[in-house]
């Protein structure tokens, strides 16, 4: 039982919950606990979200394709985390990218109908939820004004601060110089001197078919300082 509770409060939407609440729920509640090895596909892209997954152990991959197929994003989510949490409701309830393990991943899942049960029974559950799902779709007006009328670095950043979660690392984004550049709306020379300035910073690396973000909280402060 302690483990299950350690297990719990690592995640944001049990934070903060007693420890009796968590011992109420793990009788009441079905957590299905899953194991994935190497590279092992855990969700397809365009797959329903039917119900909650959290990444309690190891790492995940998570690739991220434009609707040509020319531009694809790459991250890296380390546990404690979740997985697409924004997909379990609204419009649109399924994946937008597809999940592997990297290199192994222990997840936890909670179906749909649970979890709702499971923030109707604490306030503390559903405030957290929210301000999870808040902090992760939360745009700066400035942010989307940069898209059209911000500097190079600005739009890279966005673009990038959209596209990747909180948290993520070895970011990488793989596409031909001119697929972005001309996606970006800007010149090629433009384009290749902002990544020479950032590569100076020590913010990212590249190539002709990669961009490689090493820090990304860097790189979204260029949104501020631009």
């Amino acid at each position: 039982m302690d483990s299950m509770y350690k297990i719990l409060m690592g995640l944001p939407i049990f934070q903060g919950v007693s420890h009796a609440k968590i011992s109420e729920l793990i009788e009441k509640i079905k957590f299905h606990f899953l194991k994935y090895t190497d590279g092992e596909t855990i969700v397809d892209v365009d797959e329903p979200c039917t119900n909650l997954k959290f990444l309690i152990s190891g790492s995940v991959r998570l690739e991220t394709l434009n609707l040509n197929r020319r531009i694809k994003v790459l991250q890296t989510l380390n546990a404690p985390n979740i997985i697409g949490a924004e997909y379990l409701f609204g419009k649109r309830t399924s994946y937008p990218y597809s999940v592997k393990a990297h290199p192994v991943a222990g997840l936890m899942q909670v179906e749909k109908a649970d979890f709702l049960k499971i923030l109707k029974s604490d306030i503390v559950f559903l405030f957290n939820t929210l301000n999870y799902l808040s902090r992760n779709s939360q745009t700066p007006t400035e942010a989307v004004l940069s898209l059209t009328s911000g500097s190079v670095a600005e739009r890279v950043a966005f673009w990038i601060g959209s596209l990747t979660y909180r948290g993520s690392s070895e970011i990488v984004i793989e596409s031909k110089q001119k697929d972005m550049y001309t996606m970006l709306g800007i010149q090629r020379s433009a384009y290749i001197n902002t990544l020479e300035e950032l590569r100076d910073k020590g913010v990212l690396d590249f190539t002709s078919g990669a961009v490689y973000i090493n820090d990304r909280d860097a790189l979204l402060s260029e949104m501020t300082l631009g």
